[in-house]
C-alpha cells in the first residue's frame, strides 16, 4: 500500500525527546514517509537519527524554515507537520487522512494535542478580535486554523497558496498558512480522534524574550499579509502606541512582551520587512475576500 502522507519532523537539539516522537511514528497504522529536518543540532541529536531520512541544514532556520526547506521533496498527496516533542497515538495519521479524504473542501486537519498530564492544549486555532491566533480546547468540526505542532495538509494546496512562510522562523507560520488557505476558499477541520501527547516547551521556552519577539513580530507580519488593510494598519498603530506609552504607565505586567526595548525591536523588524511583506500580500490568492474571512472568524 503506497503512502498518502509525508510526515515532516523538524528538530533542533532534540536529543532528549525526538526518539519518542520517531518511535510513535514507526508504530502508526497508516503507511507513510518521514522526513526529519535537523536544524544544525549540536547536542548529539544527529547520532540518534541513523536509519531515517534526514535533511541536515547548515544552520538553524527555525520551525517554519525547516518545513519550507523540504516542501519540494514531498511527493505524497498529504504532508503532516509534527513537533519533535510530540508523540502521536497509533491511529493519529490514519484519522487525519480519513478526515481529509472525506471532506474535499478541507485543505488542513488539526489534531487533538494533549499535554502530558492529559489536559488539552489545542484542538484548533481561533482568531481573536485583535488578530491573535489562540489555541482552543473545545471546538466543532470546523475551526479557523490548525496548530502546526500536529496537523495534516493537502500538499498541492499548500504549495498553491505560497507554502510555508520560512522567514517567520518560529510561531504563527501555522495561523498565517491557515489564513491563506481560507482566502483561497478552503476549510480547516478539527479531528478529535487524532491525538498526540505533547511535551510543551521541550523545544522552545514559552515566555522567553525570543518567544515574545517572534510571536509579536510574526502576528503583525501575518496581519499585513492576510488581514483587511484597515485591520492591519490599526493593529500596527496600536502596537506602536502601546510601546510609546509603556514608560509612562504604572502596573505594567512583568512579561517580556511589555518591555519597550523588545517592542521597539519588533516594530523595527516589521518596518524593515514591510516592502517585501506588502509584495507578498498582493500575491496571495483571494477567492474569498479578506473582509469576509475577518467577519466570519475574528472574535469567534
Amino acid at each position: 500500500m503506497s503512502a498518502l502522507s509525508t510526515v515532516v519532523v523538524v528538530t533542533w537539539r532534540g536529543r532528549d525527546h525526538v526518539k519518542a516522537c520517531l518511535d510513535a511514528l514507526a508504530a502508526q497504522k497508516s503507511p507513510h514517509r518521514t522526513i526529519i529536518v535537523d536544524n544544525a543540532s549540536d547536542d548529539g541529536t544527529a547520532e540518534l537519527l541513523g536509519g531515517h531520512e534526514v535533511v541536515r541544514l547548515p544552520r538553524n532556520l527555525g520551525y517554519a524554515g525547516g518545513l519550507a526547506a523540504v516542501l519540494d521533496r514531498v511527493d505524497t498527496p498529504y504532508v503532516a507537520w509534527l513537533n519533535d516533542d510530540a508523540a502521536p497515538d497509533r491511529s493519529w495519521l490514519a484519522e487525519l487522512e480519513s478526515a481529509l479524504g472525506a471532506d474535499p473542501l478541507a485543505a488542513a486537519a488539526t489534531s487533538s494535542i494533549l499535554l502530558l498530564d492529559g489536559s488539552t492544549q489545542s484542538v484548533g486555532v481561533a482568531l481573536t478580535a485583535d488578530g491573535h491566533g489562540r489555541d482552543v480546547v473545545l471546538a466543532g468540526r470546523e475551526v479557523f486554523g490548525f496548530c502546526g505542532g500536529a496537523a495534516l495538509l493537502r500538499t498541492d494546496v499548500l504549495r498553491a497558496v505560497g507554502g510555508v512562510p520560512a522567514s517567520f522562523f518560529c510561531y504563527y507560520e501555522d495561523t498565517d498558512t491557515a489564513w491563506r488557505l481560507r482566502l483561497a476558499g478552503h476549510r480547516v477541520i478539527s479531528v478529535g480522534p487524532a491525538r498526540v501527547r505533547h511535551r510543551h516547551g521541550a523545544s522552545t521556552r514559552p515566555g522567553s524574550v525570543l518567544f515574545h519577539r517572534w510571536n509579536e513580530r510574526n502576528r503583525l507580519l501575518m496581519l499585513l499579509r492576510c488581514a483587511p488593510a484597515g485591520v492591519a494598519a490599526t493593529q500596527l498603530a496600536r502596537f506602536l502606541a502601546i510601546t510609546v506609552l509603556l514608560p509612562f504607565r504604572k502596573d505594567v505586567p512583568d512579561a517580556a512582551n511589555f518591555r519597550p526595548g523588545l517592542r521597539a525591536r519588533v516594530f523595527g523588524e516589521v518596518l524593515l520587512r514591510l516592502p517585501a511583506t506588502l509584495f507578498q500580500r498582493v500575491r496571495i490568492t483571494t477567492e474569498v475576500s479578506r473582509r469576509r474571512v475577518w467577519q466570519d472568524w475574528a472574535g469567534r
